[in-house]
């Protein structure tokens, strides 16, 4: 024991060596001052303390004023971690949601214990390994599905229809969330592959999509889809861009504190598909390791850039072992594409008086070169080459699935539907939404529109500045326009109503891969990454490639 904290000293002595005299007494008054509370507490505070609950409260706490990237991470929540790193946990794999006093099956994923075992969305969890879950909410249910392989569980289920529970007895097995969503080909030549994320299994599985689009599809052109990536781990993206890179191109640069943390990435080995046309797909959720391959993409003038403003998450994460089986996952760099730019759109190190954070103003960026010399800028994410917009419309829809109206009448209609037609071919006739429309009208669904609160304020502010009788009939027309009409707005608005109703019901028969096929069909953004990847004097004069 003497040994250990003997060696524990040292390292610690280490570690510190490169601070200032004056940090180091910092932290040691601030940790004075942190064991005293803890002492004081633990002796005279008049109540019963969870002491590893308080711990992390106050640990949490104090990383906020840093990043919302910087988490403590204790034993409990190890597995989470794990599943961020590999995509994978032990469990029943489905998705699950709040439905009043219980928890409820919203999504089983395809081939998982779950769907194997006829588990389906829209069943009640009525008891779990005999304990019942009524008034559980979903994180404390899901901690319950979740265990290791070949462990037993025991499902009581209330099905819709179904007048007795159901009992499902099956084992625990290792659920595996693909990285790559979804790919295919979506024309003559023109491949597609969505990546989810960058787990440790991401470059496995899009070099065998890539392989299979090939041989099979006699794919020429690729879009390569990371809407919705959240980022992951770096070197998955690293060897990603090593499939269309030369060998030994910078992909990234590291810079922080500590030597140890300032590395550089270049790609390996020779690119297996160095003239293949590309096009990349990313939004506003494309982040991290996301705009680590499209940046470097776009620096290298390798691909063509499609969509909007990525997120801006220029931070890099590592995981520190702490004691105790718990760890701090700690930004401890910035990283740094090949043009010289870092992407990261908020500065956490200056905050507004109020302790707000705001995005880095463009007027403060900084202007770089692309390898063709296309001007690019730092601090706010990656711009596309090609900008899109997105069709945001809050109406009815949006209501109807806030309040989970689609997700009950698709319970209710698979219950009287054996089968429904393809993903490639389905759409909801005239009959079967006046159907819908009829179940909509009967539950009594209303909704209230944000822009009525707005139009109260304006009529307060009219009020207080003397027009209140001039902009009466104004007000009254609008008002009237405004109001909720649910039969009219459910007609107003088929096309945004017929998109979501039809996808929760293709999900109930073809799971996810068949939404996204479904869904597919009307992505407009895919349609026009399909378009430019075809037009080759295009893409070469957007990249100024000769």
């Amino acid at each position: 024991m003497k040994k250990y904290i003997i060696l524990t000293f040292l390292i610690f002595s280490f570690s510190v060596s490169a601070w200032s005299v004056e940090q180091q007494a910092s932290i040691v008054k601030n940790m004075d001052i942190y064991n005293a509370i803890w002492r004081e507490l633990s002796i005279n505070y008049v109540d019963t303390i969870n002491y590893d609950q308080l711990n992390k409260t106050a640990i949490d706490r104090m990383l906020q004023k840093l990043d919302p990237y910087t988490v403590y991470i204790p034993e409990s929540e190890e597995d989470d971690l794990k599943m961020m790193t590999t995509g994978a946990y032990g469990g029943i794999g489905a998705m699950i949601t709040q439905q009043g006093d219980f928890v409820c099956i919203s999504e089983p994923y395809e081939g998982m214990p779950a769907q194997k075992n006829d588990v389906r969305a829209g069943d009640l969890i009525l008891e779990l390994n005999g304990k019942s879950m009524k008034g559980k909410k979903t994180t404390e249910v899901s901690q319950l599905l979740r265990g290791s392989r070949g462990t037993e569980i025991e499902l009581v289920l209330q099905r819709p229809g179904e007048k007795k529970p159901i009992k499902k007895h099956f084992l625990r097995e290792v659920i595996q969330i693909d990285p790559v969503e979804y790919y295919g080909m979506v024309g003559d030549s023109t491949g597609y592959i969505a990546l989810r994320d960058f787990t440790d299994k991401t470059t496995v599985e899009f070099r065998d999509a890539m392989l299979d689009l090939i041989q099979n599809g006699d794919m020429k052109n690729l879009v390569i889809d990371l809407r919705n990536n959240g980022g992951g781990l770096v070197s998955e993206a690293i060897n990603i861009a090593g499939m269309f890179l030369p060998k030994h191109s910078l992909v990234v640069n590291m810079k922080g504190i500590q030597p140890q943390n300032n590395k550089s990435y270049k790609t390996t080995s020779e690119p297996l598909y160095p003239n293949m046309p590309l096009v990349v797909l990313v939004n506003t959720n494309s982040a991290s390791a996301s705009e680590i391959l499209a940046g470097v993409f776009q620096d290298m003038d390798r691909a063509v850039i499609l969509g909007e403003r990525t997120y801006g998450k220029g931070l890099v994460q590592t995981v520190r072992r702490l004691p105790h089986n718990s760890y701090l996952k700690v930004t401890t760099s910035k990283y740094y594409i090949p043009s010289g730019r870092c992407v990261q759109a908020i500065d956490y190190t200056h905050r507004n008086e109020d302790g707000s954070i705001g995005r880095i103003p463009d007027s403060l960026t900084t202007e770089f070169t692309t390898h063709n010399g296309r001007k690019v800028r730092d601090g706010g994410g990656i711009l596309p080459d090609t900008l899109l917009k997105r069709r945001d419309q809050v109406n009815i829809s949006y209501y109807l699935f806030v309040k989970n109206i689609f997700f009950d009448y698709a319970t209710e209609f698979v219950q009287t539907h054996k089968t429904i037609a393809a993903p490639d071919t389905f759409l909801m006739t005239d009959e079967a939404y006046d159907e819908f429309v009829k179940y909509v009208l009967d539950s009594k669904f209303t909704y209230k529109l944000e822009s009525e609160g707005m139009i109260k304020q304006l009529k307060n502010m009219a009020k207080v500045e003397g027009y209140e009788q001039e902009s009466a009939e104004a007000f009254e027309a609008l008002e009237a326009v405004l109001r909720p009409n649910v039969e009219r707005d459910l007609r107003l608005f088929r096309k945004d109503v017929e998109a979501l109703l039809s996808s929760e019901i293709i999900r109930r028969y073809y799971f996810q891969k068949g939404v996204i096929k479904y869904e597919m069909r009307f992505d407009t953004w895919l349609h026009e990454a399909v378009k430019m990847v075809n037009d080759e004097s295009l893409c070469r004069q957007l990249l100024h490639t000769k």
